[in-house]
């Protein structure tokens, strides 16, 4: 993923809302697939890291992209972004 292709999909999440919330007991096998079904219907995700979870954002944000087969577009505080693109249903078209 280019720079360029990475700041188009941070102005698109930065009017989202977060889909998912993690918690106290950090990321669960439910809540990854969650996620990973959620990527059936949008190929942008935004997920809150509630003050309550102990483990650190980027470290969460890593292993469900890894889980998932997605991208971290973003990690700033609290706040993840991932981008999967959606082979037969394509909504986002990235710039080259």
């Amino acid at each position: 993923m280019t720079s360029k292709q990475r700041a188009y999909l941070k102005s698109l999440a930065s009017t989202m809302e977060p889909v998912f919330q993690i918690g106290k007991s950090s990321l669960t096998p439910e809540v990854t697939a969650a996620v990973a079904e959620a990527f059936n219907t949008r190929e942008l995700i935004k997920i809150a890291v509630l003050k309550n979870c102990f483990d650190e954002p980027r470290e969460i944000a890593e292993m469900i992209a890894e889980r998932t087969h997605s991208q971290v577009v973003q990690v700033i505080g609290k706040k993840i972004v991932l981008y999967k693109e959606n082979k037969d249903n394509k909504k986002i078209v990235l710039p080259c």
